[in-house]
């Protein structure tokens, strides 16, 4: 392996989840894949370009350099920016078709002036904000925002949406509220001559516990990559499509009474075999996970040993007898049958699945899987055919069925 730390991300897996959700949504309800925070830290232009591969019809950034990128990576869908963009935004939108999202009419009034200066209509989206109270238009304002925005001229209405704050709670009592006042207020923009080609309102958690949210589309972001929303009623089959691996890079036998990492929060009790993984802090391993986190070696949980630094963490391997420099290290995902799910790490961590993922930081190499083989790798200095070509062969040497000796 050309490198000693690395997200692998399953293709399979990944186009395997679409599958599984488009079966449990039906063929009439097109998919969003949203694609910001670099995808989820999976890589945006890469999982773009395979959600378009899946048939995906949608793909959603938050900033307009998260949409400049995919159209730059060679992306053909349409590309909304689900938040706000500003009006110095606007030109460069538009020269590279991204629809913004609007929730004012002085935000629509710039985008008319440019779409006429361009030549061209302008499309764009509206989020009605229904109790999630973060942007967009609100529902009181709904009938005189879009009676201003008809008499702007060269604007293309794409879609009208709502976000759910906790489809994904054990009462669902608010969301479905919400999908009942923006069924309504569909209805009556429809009666007043405002329809929309797109309504949508599910997100993953609203996917898989609103049967009534789907609409005429769905917007998938983590349920897309593997990982369910607490609440999953619907249970579709889909797994992680991301693990965070690395190898050991030095192991030491350590008396007892050695402490361990910044201010001596671990002392060892007993002879103890400490392995030494690069990741820390700084790659977006969480400092929390000191003292109480736990990774795979060999197949087996081994302990986090005192502080996470910001580039290294030690880890017990005293019962990991094979433990050796270059030994693969899962810091979550699946390693000879055992699971570590990026769950777990995140209770650990006092945060969310979202959170573990989208903070592994650049310096974490990206590399893609299909079929059991290594397709790319793209690092912090670039891709070279001769590093994916070795991924490709570590990859297949662990996938070997082991031989007896």
């Amino acid at each position: 392996m050309p490198v000693s730390t690395w997200v692998e991300v399953d293709l399979d897996r990944f186009a395997s989840n679409l599958g599984a959700i488009r079966a449990l949504v039906g063929s009439g309800t097109e998919l969003l894949l949203v694609a910001k925070a670099d995808a989820y830290g999976h890589g945006a232009v890469e999982m773009a370009l395979a959600a378009e591969q899946a048939g995906v019809s949608l793909l959603g950034v938050a900033t307009l350099h998260e949409g400049l990128q995919l159209r730059l990576a060679g992306c053909r869908l349409p590309i909304v920016a689900l938040s706000p963009l500003l009006p110095a935004e606007i030109h460069e939108a538009l020269t590279h078709d991204i629809d913004p999202t609007v929730g004012d009419l002085e935000f629509a009034r710039q985008l008319s002036e440019a779409a006429v200066r361009s030549g061209r209509p302008a499309r764009y989206h509206v989020e009605i904000d229904t109790g999630m109270g973060r942007i967009g238009v609100r529902e009181p304002d709904v009938d005189a925002f879009f009676a201003g925005v008809a008499l702007l001229p060269r604007l293309r209405l794409a879609s009208i949406y709502t976000h759910f704050p906790d489809a994904d709670s054990a009462d669902t009592g608010f969301a479905e509220g919400q999908v009942g006042r923006f069924r309504e207020l569909l209805r009556r923009l429809e009666s007043a001559g405002t329809r929309a080609p797109l309504a949508h309102a599910a997100n993953s958690a609203g996917t898989v516990n609103l049967p009534e949210a789907r609409l005429d589309c769905v917007r998938l972001g983590l349920i897309s990559y593997g990982v369910r929303p607490p609440l999953d009623r619907a249970n579709p089959d889909v797994r992680a499509v991301m693990s965070l691996r690395s190898r050991l890079v030095q192991v030491r036998d350590l008396p007892p009474g050695t402490s361990i990492s910044y201010s001596r929060t671990f002392t060892t009790t007993r002879p103890t075999r400490v392995g030494v993984v690069p990741v820390g802090y700084g790659h977006g391993y969480s400092w929390l996970l000191s003292n109480r986190g736990e990774m795979l070696v060999g197949g087996r949980r081994v302990p986090i040993l005192g502080r996470v630094t910001m580039d290294l963490t030690m880890v017990d391997v005293t019962d990991v007898p094979d433990a050796a420099v270059g030994t693969e290290v899962v810091l979550f995902g699946e390693q000879d049958g055992v699971s570590l799910p990026v769950e777990e790490v995140a209770r650990w961590s006092e945060t969310l699945p979202y959170e573990v993922m989208c903070t592994i930081g650049k310096r974490v190499t990206r590399l893609y899987c299909r079929g059991g083989r290594a397709v790319r790798m793209t690092t912090l200095v670039g891709e070279r055919p001769e590093w994916t070509a070795a991924a490709d062969d570590y990859i297949r040497r662990r996938s070997a069925p082991a031989t007896a000796g």
